[in-house]
């Protein structure tokens, strides 16, 4: 059983936005199936779009929320690296290099970065190499 339908981030620049999730999603096998002016989604080439980037609908600006980081999963840790490169080259802000966490677990190869609203996204790898 999957535990999330979606993730919704918000965003105050569309096109800044779009542009930095397609070079962070891009390494993790992951496109831009829908793109509206106000919104766009991301999925594999097939089957749900499970992560989603608007402008909120209440129109007021959107923020980064303290405490909350979103996780995606990597297939490798060439994929980690590779999306942590992207996004800092399409406007991210580093919170963190890619390499191993051992305070979560032996194979928890991970990257941190920041979107250009703030949001805290984590791209992880859990397999040995």
């Amino acid at each position: 059983m999957t535990i999330f339908s979606h993730v919704t981030i918000g965003a105050n620049d569309m096109a800044k936005a779009k542009t930095f999730y397609d070079a962070l999603l891009k390494p993790l096998g992951l496109v831009r199936r829908a793109d509206y002016p106000d919104a766009a989604s991301y999925g594999k080439p097939e089957g749900p779009t499970p992560f989603w980037v608007v402008t909120p609908l209440d129109k007021k600006p959107a923020t980064a929320g303290n405490g909350i980081t979103i996780g995606l999963e990597a297939d490798s840790r060439a994929a980690v690296d590779a999306a942590h490169k992207g996004a800092l080259a399409a406007g991210g802000k580093d919170e963190g290099a890619p390499g191993i966490r051992e305070n979560y677990s032996p194979n928890y190869y991970g990257a941190y970065v920041r979107d250009p609203d703030g949001t805290k996204i984590c791209i992880v790898c859990h397999k040995a190499p």
